[in-house]
């Protein structure tokens, strides 16, 4: 139907001529065909469009088609396995679809270039910081009994958390490539963020506790107390002073190790919840705060997802926030467990 419309002006053209040659013999005087004899050359004429539309149609769709197909299993290099043209109107598309691509991949590549050394740029900066952060730290630690270096210390700690977040995200795209697999004690990995943030909550007189039986999980280390620092760090910033953070563990009859994070703050309102994950979104008590960036649960939703860990809030409370991190197995990493969980210390 489609190559019908793109030729109605072929078909225009052949009624109007054979209109017009019908109406010359009915008017010319000194010719006279039989009305059946006039029928029999419209029909000869309409067969041979007919057959002529056909052959043009087979053979102008025929790259078109081919087109098509490859589209449906397109690759990186789809221009490579392009259809051989056999008309100059197709010989035009090729060339200007090999354009496209050669232009396009050039246009990437450039833009990789320059994403790879802001990445690097970034990084070097962030370890550069790092420094005088760490000398910052030692100078607060020798004078621990001081309240203003323990206000100091806490916004030291919230300086740290961003720029390790920061560093983080520039590690994220190669999040594959720095992943080290290990059997490690549930309880230990969140006793050691507990440990990290620990003077945010004694400014916010926040109580944290660990309820339920330890759990051993294989994961990596690093990555997984790096979601477990966006979840607490959220619970923290919303949690008003005088409150209580609970960890809780828990084991499926299928084996896999769920842990809770149950605060008692605000909770999130009931429209908020289907974009909680999504970036930049800070949701209502987001912009109450005015301190937050969108940014905290759609990191470790990305890296529980890259992970093979389920990350999800649970069903809406009347008070709080429970954050639910389920290790599920078999994983994205599955493979990669079975050929190194021999060499998994015990």
């Amino acid at each position: 139907m489609r190559y019908m419309v793109s030729r109605k002006s072929w078909i225009l053209l052949f009624v109007g001529l054979l209109g017009l040659t019908d109406l010359l013999i009915l008017l010319e005087q000194e010719l006279r065909v039989e009305f059946t004899s006039l029928l029999y050359l419209n029909a000869l004429y309409l067969i041979g469009f007919l057959l002529f539309f056909l052959w043009r149609y087979k053979k102008e769709t025929k790259y078109i088609t081919a087109i098509a197909k490859l589209q449906e299993v397109m690759t990186s290099d789809w221009f490579e396995n392009l259809p051989e043209p056999d008309n100059e109107l197709d010989r035009a598309t090729n060339e200007l679809l090999r354009e496209t691509a050669y232009q396009f991949k050039r246009k990437l590549s450039q833009f990789k270039e320059a994403q790879l050394i802001e990445n690097d740029f970034v990084a070097s900066w962030i370890h550069e910081v790092k420094t005088p952060l760490t000398a910052m730290k030692l100078i607060l630690d020798t004078r621990p009994s001081d309240p203003d270096m323990r206000r100091i210390d806490s916004e030291w700690l919230r300086i740290h958390l961003l720029v390790d977040r920061q560093l983080h995200m520039t590690r994220l795209p190669a999040l594959e490539s720095d992943y080290r697999l290990e059997r490690v004690s549930i309880h230990r990995l969140v006793a050691e963020e507990i440990r990290e943030l620990a003077p945010w909550c004694l400014e916010k007189n926040l109580e944290i506790g660990i309820e339920g039986a330890d759990a051993m999980v294989v994961t990596d280390r690093k990555w997984c107390r790096f979601i477990i620092r966006q979840l607490l760090t959220n619970a923290i910033k919303y949690s008003p002073p005088d409150k209580s953070l609970t960890f809780q563990t828990d084991v499926t009859k299928k084996n896999n190790v769920i842990l809770d994070l149950i605060d008692e703050g605000p909770g999130i309102q009931p429209h908020d919840l289907p974009r909680i994950f999504d970036k930049g979104f800070t949701g209502e008590n987001g912009r109450i705060h005015n301190a937050a960036t969108g940014l905290g649960l759609y990191l470790a939703q990305t890296v529980a997802g890259k992970m093979g860990i389920t990350l999800q809030v649970q069903p809406v409370q009347s008070q709080g926030t429970t954050m639910r991190m389920t290790f599920t197995d078999p994983n994205t990493f599955e493979t990669i467990r079975r050929g190194q969980e021999e060499n998994i210390p015990l």
